[in-house]
């Protein structure tokens, strides 16, 4: 792909996400107008006063630090999905492979059952999803290394069989509890929410993502040698096993992350990496940036569908990336100019 086209891609996409944000915080149970939403957000940009208090509560504080969130969440799912099929060298790996998701799900459940990290308070749920999310990833790597090493056959099966494992706990603990309230609140963090957001749930996830996304785009060629087999990196110099290592804890730590403030959200981190890699080609360096606009487009765009779609409630937006992830994903594959990892 050529320098002016990605010159003239990267700024389109980043455009069309700043227009699909502010038009998505007018959506929800109450429309607001955009006429209002802009003056909202030029009254809060420039310090003046609220015209309208109950706009400027629904959208300052209730749908701006949501719509920040999912366009953070989004960005950071595709980066680790791309990062993530690189890795294992798989075009059907997903963020969740290494079995983050289903051990966020047995903190998760272990906290709205049991009341565990009850010291955390509003973060608790956050909390149980997290360190559940990281010892799942810390048992994949464990037991990868202790089969012979961190090979992309063994990550695949190592982390498809211990996340169907965590699984598996998580619904025992459900049945466990007999409180079909819990069951209900488990499915319903299970299935990906972003109900929650508010501004002190902003920074942390923002921040990893950032770092993360940084880190991968510093190692970008390397993730493209890697992408044509660890024999032909190791030729060229590339520490594969190190590589390997960093790219599992880096990966854990962002999946981690994102399970935690919006639960399993899934597909997003499966179909925008091919997506972009349409848009722009497989090299990293213009193929992380491109997910990362794109899986935020994405997100902010469903999580704004849920709103609307059945209100004055909402459906997990799990459920409605699942339902458009799933024929898009058969789509992309159908078209015959498309071949994972080639230009």
């Amino acid at each position: 792909m050529s320098r002016a086209r990605a010159a003239i891609t990267l700024p389109v996409l980043v455009a069309l996400l700043l227009a699909a944000m502010i038009v998505a915080t007018g959506f929800g149970a109450e429309t607001i107008p955009l006429h209002d939403v802009l003056d909202v957000l030029h009254r809060r940009a420039t310090g003046l006063a609220p015209a309208n208090l109950g706009a400027d509560t629904i959208v300052w504080q209730l749908r701006v630090p949501r719509t920040l969130l999912a366009a953070i969440v989004g960005a950071g799912l595709a980066v680790a999905g791309a990062a993530m099929q690189t890795l294992v060298r798989n075009p059907l790996a997903d963020p969740y492979l290494l079995g983050v998701s289903s051990g966020a799900g047995v903190g998760a459940a272990a906290v709205i059952t049991t009341g565990s990290f009850a010291a955390a308070g509003l973060w608790a749920l956050s909390a149980g999803a997290l360190a559940g999310a990281l010892a799942a990833a810390a048992a994949v790597f464990l037991v990868a290394v202790a089969q012979g090493g961190l090979t992309p056959l063994r990550l695949v099966l190592t982390g498809t069989v211990l996340g169907s494992a965590f699984s598996a706990l998580s619904s025992y603990i459900v049945f466990r509890s007999g409180d079909p309230a819990a069951a209900k609140s488990v499915l319903f963090w299970l299935l990906g929410s972003l109900a929650g957001a508010d501004w002190t749930r902003i920074l942390l996830p923002a921040t990893v993502v950032a770092a993360c996304t940084l880190v991968l785009l510093l190692s970008a060629n390397w993730l493209d040698v890697l992408n044509l087999g660890a024999d032909t990196a190791a030729s060229v110099g590339v520490p594969v096993r190190q590589l390997r290592i960093a790219l599992f804890i880096l990966l854990a730590i962002l999946v981690g992350v994102l399970v935690a403030v919006s639960g399993g959200i899934g597909f997003v981190g499966l179909v925008v990496p091919h997506a972009a890699r349409l848009i722009v080609g497989p090299r990293h360096r213009i193929l992380l940036p491109a997910s990362a606009l794109c899986g935020a487009l994405f997100l902010v765009v469903a999580d704004a569908a849920t709103r609307v779609l059945v209100r004055p409630t909402e459906i997990p937006v799990g459920v409605l990336t699942g339902l458009i992830g799933a024929p898009a994903f058969l789509l992309l594959m159908g078209r015959r100019t498309y071949r994972f990892g080639a230009a």
